[in-house]
């Protein structure tokens, strides 16, 4: 009898220690609002601007905040030190990508953007390897674009009888410059299947930041039965595979292992591997990655440029001590150049304050704790998904004069000259930072100048009626469609 109750007592302490383990572990999870079955914290937040809902919390519980999205648990991220402690100092423990299920389904699970371990480790180092190859942020690169804009130009002088929207003009350009370093070719602005894909791309924009989306990612297992047009969706991203399918096979068709032309002839090149164990150089991977750079590549950067022009029409006295500036370093006949982004200050500020004002992903992409993470003093635990708020950073009362102003001055110093702020995060941080960044740079100066040198910018009601605030939001703010008339500068 002794020794049943010996044994019996035994079992309880160990009951109690595991119990009281597990709430220490609870504990030691970072606070944040009282979380209902089901749904989580979901009643909670903003229909369209979750972040705004997050940088309240954030006011409440701290800069690290525990939510539930129905029955996933995540973790935010707010403020610049904060998203800076994890994702740079701690880069490793915060380097994996959370599986959101709309893009893993639209990919597979293969690709860049979406894999993890060693596929994620392979594909990186291979593709910034080879993007730089080809001349991403380089000279090679500078002449594409500066081609580019000729055509941009012509396109736009076009259509300068009248009001006009500028969207699918400058997404023509933009996308042809990853089409350059992916594909090795550019297309003609009339040709018939590019401007197809090009609407696909803005298809997939509006999708994501949609409600059915967001429904979507939280109840995945319930999409069968959920109202919304992702049939119709995921069918255009099947027009997407498809097409680089087929230049794929083209490729391969006409492949000179001595003369790579492009992105995808160097990943056949690493094909030969199949044979090696561990290797992720696949046609799953291939695809799907050439899918993350065509979007990635054509959609971010060209959302900028086009916005950047509503704000030069919403403040054209902005845009008139640009255009002095540009005409008195380049004048009006020369292309510009990325060298001459250092005489060129105000302009410089100004493209770089469009980007922090404009916040276009005010909530970075989902990482996820592949392990348990511990950070700032809490446990992140194994599965959790982890949301860096950007915004936090780029509206910072803390680090911006007026953060809710768009205001170059931002970027100048007391003497005018361009001056950095480590606030500036619209790429992201760490090693899942963009891996296009230095492309989209390049991109947004020189097609920017040398739309400024050839034209000027206005709206057809006059800059009050301009209404520069997003027309909806979720992980993404996107902006309203609007016209503008250009002049001949």
């Amino acid at each position: 009898m002794d020794a049943y109750f010996t044994l019996g007592l035994a079992g309880l302490v160990l009951l109690l220690l595991l119990v009281v383990g597990m709430r220490k572990d609870k504990c030691r999870q970072a606070p944040g609002p009282f979380a209902f079955p089901l749904i989580g914290n979901l009643h909670q937040m903003k229909r369209h601007t979750r972040f705004k809902t997050f940088m309240k919390w954030s006011k409440q519980y701290g800069p690290v905040i525990t939510v539930y999205m129905g029955l996933q648990r995540v973790v935010l991220l707010v403020g610049y030190e904060t998203v800076k402690e994890a994702l740079v100092d701690q880069a490793e423990d915060f380097s994996g990508r959370a599986p959101v299920p709309f893009v893993y389904k639209a990919t597979r699970g293969y690709g860049l953007l979406i894999s993890n371990g060693e596929r994620w480790r392979q594909l990186r180092r291979f593709t910034l390897t080879t993007l730089r190859d080809f001349g991403m942020g380089r000279k090679k690169m500078e002449s594409w674009i500066q081609e580019e804009s000729k055509h941009l130009v012509d396109l736009f002088r076009e259509n300068k009888s009248g009001p006009f929207d500028p969207s699918f003009f400058i997404s023509r350009a933009v996308a042809n410059v990853i089409c350059t370093l992916v594909f090795g070719q550019r297309f003609s602005y009339k040709d018939a299947q590019f401007l197809r894909l090009l609407q696909i791309v803005n298809n997939l924009l509006k999708s994501s930041s949609s409600p059915f989306s967001r429904l979507y990612n939280i109840f995945p297992r319930l999409r069968n039965y959920l109202p919304g047009d992702h049939k119709r969706i995921f069918k255009e991203v099947e027009e997407l595979r498809n097409f680089s399918m087929d230049k794929i096979i083209k490729h391969e068709e006409t492949l000179n292992p001595d003369d790579p032309r492009d992105y995808i002839d160097c990943f056949l090149m690493r094909l030969n591997e199949k044979n090696l164990p561990c290797t992720e150089f696949h046609y799953d991977n291939l695809i799907s990655t050439v899918l993350n750079l065509f979007l990635a590549g054509t959609e971010t950067t060209s959302s900028t440029l086009r916005y950047t022009l509503m704000l030069l029409t919403k403040y054209p006295h902005i845009q008139e001590k640009m255009q002095k500036e540009i005409d008195d370093v380049i004048g009006q006949t020369r292309s510009p150049t990325m060298e001459d982004r250092k005489s060129l200050p105000y302009t410089n500020a100004v493209i770089h304050e469009a980007q922090r004002f404009l916040d276009i992903a005010p909530i970075g992409v989902p990482h996820c704790a592949t392990a348990d993470i511990s950070f700032k003093g809490y446990i992140i635990p194994k599965g959790t998904v982890i949301l860096p708020l950007l915004h936090s950073a780029l509206r910072s009362e803390d680090h911006w004069d007026s953060p809710w102003s768009f205001n170059p001055n931002h970027f100048l110093d007391k003497n005018g000259n361009f001056n950095t702020n480590p606030a500036f995060i619209p790429f992201s941080l760490g090693k899942r930072a963009c891996v296009g960044e230095s492309l989209a740079r390049m991109e947004l100066f020189l097609f920017l100048v040398t739309l400024l040198q050839h034209f000027t910018f206005s709206s057809p009601g006059g800059p009050d009626i301009v209404d520069i605030s997003p027309e909806y939001s979720n992980f993404r703010n996107i902006q309203r469609r609007y016209e503008l008339i250009v002049t001949p500068h």
